[in-house]
């Protein structure tokens, strides 16, 4: 049931999106670079969309409890496509990563010498 709800609640918003990329004109997309909102209660999704160029956006929609990510673009046309879908669990676990030196542990192992 829950999860119902919350594909529905993703829907919505994607819809929302798609009708914000079709109604507003050039200007407001130059004017509109990045705007964020809480969707749902404590826990609820968490949306973001971004002008992305040709009249283009990208939202982005994040469920924190489930520690997964997806993005989409919508196209001027109101099409809808997903470009990614991703669970970062894994990824906050690590401690370091594509990191240009000095590294967190390097830096760590040089407070520690003091």
């Amino acid at each position: 049931m829950r999860t119902a709800v919350l594909g529905g609640v993703v829907m919505v918003g994607v819809a929302i999106a798609g009708l914000m990329a079709t109604t507003l004109s050039d200007t407001v997309f130059a004017q509109q670079r990045s705007t964020s909102h809480v969707v749902g209660h404590s826990g609820g999704l968490v949306t973001q969309t971004t002008a992305i160029g040709d009249n283009r956006q990208q939202l982005t929609i994040i469920d924190p409890e489930r520690h997964a990510m997806s993005v989409y673009h919508i196209e001027p046309s109101g099409e809808i496509v997903l470009k990614s879908v991703r669970n970062f669990h894994f990824d906050m676990q690590m401690m370091e990563f594509n990191s240009a030196k000095p590294s967190p542990q390097e830096i760590r192992s040089l407070l520690e010498q003091r």
